[in-house]
């Protein structure tokens, strides 16, 4: 005997769980005894987007009078408690009434049936399982699309047109599977995940027509990418996320930094729709100070065009931008009473004092009060913290991890070989653009390397 259904539908605001707000609820409860109804409009307690008002014709004349959902949440709860929760796209219409009842302190964790992997299950034939193409090819009955209680009517209908075709027992069984793995979206099969190794490497995650949506990197890639569909329930990215994805692919590295490098590298060259962090910098910056006896050392901003990263000396900081490497000096200078008018950042006329000064965040140097030597010595241990390191290596060198060895030289990645003739050929071929964020894994990692994992060559 089934459990009790509660076929779910809602209308919304937007897509933003956290965001938006829940405008209409329906619910068919399916029990042994018949069908039961229950829907409200709810008072969003925010504006209705008219593109949402055309699609629904839910207006801000019909919630108006209507219940919040903190009014209606207690009676909600009861209504869905001890049932499944059925709904089409259902991390949508589950993360929305989830995220409600959180926000008055309740908890809400039913056993979560998907639609769109049912009928993936049962008709694995048919390219598209969206409720459009469903309600075209079985030829449901539409009284109201758009509506919560119209669309949950859609659900049941089609259930029972699935009940008829395959019988209790294979519904059972897809059920029974489908919820143990609720948390996977609609487009992912089970056996597909279950595939990913959870080990070192690389996942990517596809959108429509092979187009890369996220890109990211795990010790336990399995696991890291199951934990992105679980938390899809409570996190707004994750969601949207979950809600593209249609296929997933991976690429096994040796350990953590090959992991590192290749998301850094992939990212930059797919660009990724849902990828931040890590893209390719073309405006990359340092500073240069080379103190000179008796005067002022005064940063100079260099430019990508002149930098080359580990092998020049006197180079401080890297920055993304030139705005980047202006706030971080002026904030240093800030913190550390450092003088405006000495580091460049500021103007004025001959035997003035700068404004730092006159608020008492400047030692003087401006004005002769503080000598010329001590501001270098302040400048230059303050950042030291920030010295691009010089590459320590003659040449290149290989990086052991696990069964993997990855080529670098001069902080940059080559590429990854197997054997030595792939190690001499990626040794031999020319160093790529130098990347920041390869250099700072690089850095990190090579500092802590015991000494028989890196080869010279």
């Amino acid at each position: 005997m089934f459990p009790t259904l509660a076929f779910v539908d809602i209308e919304t605001t937007g897509s933003h769980f956290d965001r938006d707000r829940i405008t209409e609820i329906g619910i068919i409860t399916l029990t042994e005894s018949g069908v039961e109804n229950w829907e409200s409009l709810v008072n969003p307690g925010t504006t209705i987007p008219e593109n949402i008002q055309k699609l629904t014709g839910i207006d801000h004349d019909m919630v108006r009078d209507a219940p919040s959902f903190e009014e209606i949440a207690h009676e909600l709860h009861d209504t869905l408690s001890n049932k499944i929760f059925v709904a089409h796209h259902a991390r949508f219409d589950f993360g929305f009434i989830r995220a409600s009842f959180k926000r008055l302190g309740m908890e809400f964790k039913p056993k979560v049936l998907c639609t769109v992997q049912l009928s993936r299950a049962l008709f694995p034939e048919y390219p598209r399982h969206n409720l459009d193409s469903i309600i075209q090819r079985f030829n449901l009955k539409v009284s109201a699309r758009h509506r919560a209680l119209g669309d949950a009517d859609l659900l049941l209908q089609f259930w029972r047109l699935c009940l008829n075709q395959f019988g209790y027992e294979r519904l059972e069984r897809e059920v029974h599977l489908l919820t143990q793995h609720s948390s996977l979206p609609p487009h992912i099969d089970q056996k597909l995940v279950e595939q990913i190794p959870d080990s070192p490497g690389v996942y990517i995650f596809y959108a429509d027509n092979r187009i890369p949506l996220y890109i990211g990197k795990s010790i336990q890639m399995r696991t890291r990418v199951m934990s992105h569909f679980q938390s899809a329930l409570t996190n707004r990215k994750e969601m949207k996320i979950a809600l593209q994805v249609k296929d997933i692919d991976w690429i096994e590295t040796g350990g953590e930094i090959g992991a590192l490098m290749l998301e850094s590298n992939l990212i930059k060259q797919h660009l990724p729709l849902m990828n931040v962090k890590l893209r390719r910098s073309k405006d990359l910056c340092a500073w240069r100070m080379q103190p000179k006896a008796d005067q002022l050392t005064v940063p100079e901003l260099v430019s990508r065009k002149q930098l080359e990263p580990g092998l020049q000396d006197h180079l401080f900081g890297l920055f993304y931008s030139k705005r980047e490497a202006q706030e971080c000096l002026l904030a240093l200078a800030k913190k550390h009473q450092l003088c405006l008018v000495a580091l460049g950042l500021e103007k004025t006329d001959q035997g003035k004092s700068c404004f730092a000064y006159q608020v008492k965040k400047c030692r003087g140097v401006c004005i002769g009060l503080e000598s010329i030597e001590y501001h270098n010595l302040m400048l230059a241990t303050v950042f030291q913290a920030f010295k691009v390191k010089v590459w320590p290596y003659s040449g290149p060198i290989a990086i052991r991890e696990g069964n993997s060895m990855y080529v670098v030289d001069k902080w940059c990645y080559l590429g990854a070989a197997r054997n030595e003739e792939e190690l001499t050929e990626l040794s031999e071929e020319g160093i790529p653009d130098f990347d920041l964020d390869i250099y700072k894994i690089l850095k990190k990692a090579l500092a802590s390397l015991p000494s028989d994992r890196i080869i010279s060559l």
